[in-house]
């Protein structure tokens, strides 16, 4: 799943500098936004072959080793002191394991345009807790928009597609409710993790390292998941050469560059 950093208002040349600097944030947000929606589409096949977690935890572990290459070869790491540590670490699991599992779990029984949509609820979502549990301030306009998007996107479930037009990956796997209901779990698990990880980006965190972080004890939860007695946790399908470079796409695109592209 996105954070957006807290930008605190300023007076005088700072603040006007600070104003000017305003765009950079919003395009990383339209950035991370088209690399979450690339993603969906590339992730149907493998995530449907080798099953939701077993793909997602295929991803998380090469992008983890990626950028813990980067953060060691450029020293990094030093900015992780305790104080900052254990709020990523924890948004990483609600976010990430919890998120993008319940994510892919969604995506395999709706398809990746009702999966995209449900979790593009994920800002709104952060957006309204942000206002609850930080006592940031939401204008009109915010709210209005809150309540367009929501509509927008119960239309775009419900009505989206004529019987004559429907693609393979709008078949729908079991009951449509509980495919909705896994894909507002994933997208309040987004939400959740971006707000705990929020005051920590508002520090100036490098993003690599805070992302590095994040995956890292996604890919150490799942991995540890995968390693219990159950089916639902093992491969449902052979993980080829060509469905690995597919799935590490996957995973530069939407967690190194979507990620910290929503970090900054």
């Amino acid at each position: 799943m996105g954070e957006q950093a807290t930008i605190k208002q300023a007076t005088g040349p700072a603040g006007r500098d600070r104003e000017q600097e305003m765009p950079i944030y919003e395009l990383a947000a339209v950035g991370a936004a088209a690399c979450w929606a690339l993603t969906a589409l590339l992730s149907a096949g493998p995530a449907s072959h080798l099953g939701a977690l077993v793909f997602n935890r295929t991803r998380q572990l090469f992008v983890a080793l990626l950028l813990g290459l980067y953060v060691l070869a450029t020293g990094s790491w030093r900015e992780l002191q305790p104080d900052v540590l254990w709020p990523l670490l924890l948004s990483g699991f609600v976010g990430i394991f919890v998120g993008d599992t319940l994510l892919f779990t969604c995506l395999n029984r709706l398809g990746p345009r009702r999966s995209g949509i449900l979790f593009a609820l994920n800002a709104p979502m952060a957006a309204v807790l942000g206002w609850i549990v930080l006592g940031e301030q939401l204008s009109v306009a915010a709210m209005a928009g809150i309540g367009v998007t929501f509509c927008g996107v119960l239309l775009a479930i419900l009505f989206g597609k004529r019987r004559n037009q429907l693609h393979h990956w709008e078949t729908i796997s079991g009951p449509l409710w509980l495919g909705i209901l896994v894909g507002l779990l994933a997208a309040l698990s987004q939400a959740v993790g971006s707000l705990i990880a929020r005051p920590v980006m508002a520090t100036g965190i490098d993003p690599v390292v805070a992302s590095m972080v994040r995956v890292a004890v996604a890919a150490l939860c799942l991995t540890t998941v995968s390693q219990l007695p159950m089916a639902a946790f093992k491969p449902k399908g052979a993980l080829t050469m060509n469905v690995f470079l597919q799935t590490a796409l996957t995973g530069v695109i939407a967690l190194a560059v979507g990620m910290m592209s929503r970090c900054t």
